[in-house]
């Protein structure tokens, strides 16, 4: 009797999101692109034809209760692995057993739970027996697979995107969490659809987090004649700003600040503004945004605009000297002010071109004319003979060759008309015509 007692508490004491976790799919919330009545890893599943696969998706979404499902339904023995405490000794463990069993017969799914925390080597330590049908593998992440997942062990993996839950998904899942019986059914608890439906906003499509608020809450609630009341005071309390959906180590960092840096490319400082301060307030270092704008202000504005370069570095030096969150003000300034600049990319195409030359024709020698010649030996061989020196005449420039012979004529710098960059156009063609000429000159003298 003290044996089930205990085990009693045990259970009351779990969370709440494990306590209310979906046992069956007909239970699961959400993902019905991929679980609705026809979908593919729904039949998957109901067939028992697992293969290996990926669930990639945001936290609180069903990664691992999926699993959880294939494992109940599937005639394979289901082992739970941890990216976070195992390690290759560990995995080759488990490995060998898989293949023991698998020569008995017996089908083995190994669900890793966070897979993009193991390395390389780690990696690659399961891809031999996944390769060979050993074992099915069942990998979780929130990190883009592309990224974070060996594409050896990645190409003989299914990918499956699961999204973030709907408000209506999460509602759905609280209201149930109020009303079970392995949830707080035996609970008298009072709480009004407007505050399941903030609980469900404040959660931003995560599940695990909407069901911890809501249990915090539940115990923060006033308790009356055995009912429990949920106030807008305890809504306040334990909500008191929406949730930033942001990590700093995971996608959504790059597409936060790909999101800026492309409303500044429109042109639309609003939403430039918006992007920067998401970022800032998730708690994103200001230093690491300073020399993404510092980036922005040479490969989209460029010489159409020659002062958002030195208004990005001043940007850059006030966050590192003052640091947040005073600076803020200083990356807005910035970034509206890249917002509305004139905008060229000709630096970043310059470059390329040049680049891609570069690389192709790496043994180009340097025309004598410009070599520097430090010993007699090098002035023997002609280094540096024949150089003009631009400042001696009085157009501060002159006809001599720069380019490797093979690529005289080639052209890299293509001014546009915006901003600053039309007078340099100007002046780049004056000076191409002015070299033409005396190129010329010096052919009939």
């Amino acid at each position: 009797m003290d044996e089930q007692q205990g085990l009693f508490e045990q259970a009351l004491h779990r969370p709440l999101a494990e306590r209310v976790r979906p046992h069956t799919l007909e239970d699961f919330v959400g993902q019905e692109h991929l679980l609705g009545k026809g979908k593919i890893l729904r039949r998957l599943i109901e067939s028992d034809q697992i293969t290996s696969m990926i669930f990639w998706g945001p936290p609180g979404v069903g990664k691992t209760t999926l699993a959880q499902i294939i494992a109940a339904r599937t005639k394979a023995e289901f082992i739970t692995f941890s990216a976070v405490s195992g390690g290759i000794k560990d995995i080759r463990t488990v490995m060998q057993e898989a293949e023991r069993k698998r020569s008995y017969g017996q089908r083995v799914i190994i669900f890793v739970d966070e897979i993009h925390r193991f390395n390389k080597a780690q990696q690659d330590a399961f891809l031999p027996f996944v390769e060979k049908g050993s074992i099915v593998l069942i990998g979780a992440t929130t990190e883009n697979p592309s990224f974070e997942i060996n594409s050896a062990l990645l190409s003989r993996c299914r990918v499956f995107v699961l999204q973030g839950l709907s408000t209506e998904d999460i509602g759905r899942l609280l209201r149930s969490a109020v009303s079970s019986a392995r949830g707080l059914g035996d609970q008298h608890i009072h709480i009004s659809d407007d505050g399941l439906a903030a609980v469900a906003a404040f959660a931003n499509g995560d599940a695990r987090t909407a069901l911890s608020t809501l249990e915090m809450l539940i115990l923060n609630a006033e308790e009356l004649d055995g009912e429990i009341y949920v106030t807008e005071e305890n809504l306040a309390q334990c909500i008191s700003r929406k949730s930033l959906l942001y990590d700093k180590n995971g996608e959504e960092h790059y597409n936060l600040i790909s999101a800026l840096h492309k409303s500044m490319r429109n042109s639309d400082p609003d939403a430039a503004v918006y992007w920067l301060a998401r970022m800032l307030e998730a708690g994103e270092d200001p230093l690491y945004i300073a020399r993404r704008v510092t980036r922005f202000a040479a490969e989209d504005v460029g010489l159409a605009d020659p002062r958002a370069l030195p208004l990005a570095v001043a940007a850059y030096q006030a966050c590192h000297y003052i640091g947040v969150p005073e600076c803020n003000v200083h990356l807005t300034e910035a970034v509206v002010y890249l917002a509305l600049a004139p905008k060229s990319n000709a630096m970043e195409t310059t470059y390329l071109a040049a680049a891609a030359d570069a690389r192709n024709m790496l043994a180009e020698p340097v025309p004598l004319v410009i070599r520097n010649a430090p010993t007699k030996l090098m002035k023997d061989l002609d280094y540096g003979k024949g150089y003009q020196y631009a400042h001696d005449v009085e157009e501060h420039i002159t006809s001599m060759q720069c380019m490797p012979d093979s690529l005289i004529g080639k052209t890299y710098y293509h001014p546009t008309e915006q901003g600053m960059e039309v007078h340099f156009r100007e002046r780049l063609e004056w000076i191409k015509d002015w070299k033409k000429q005396h190129a010329k000159n010096n052919r009939n003298k």
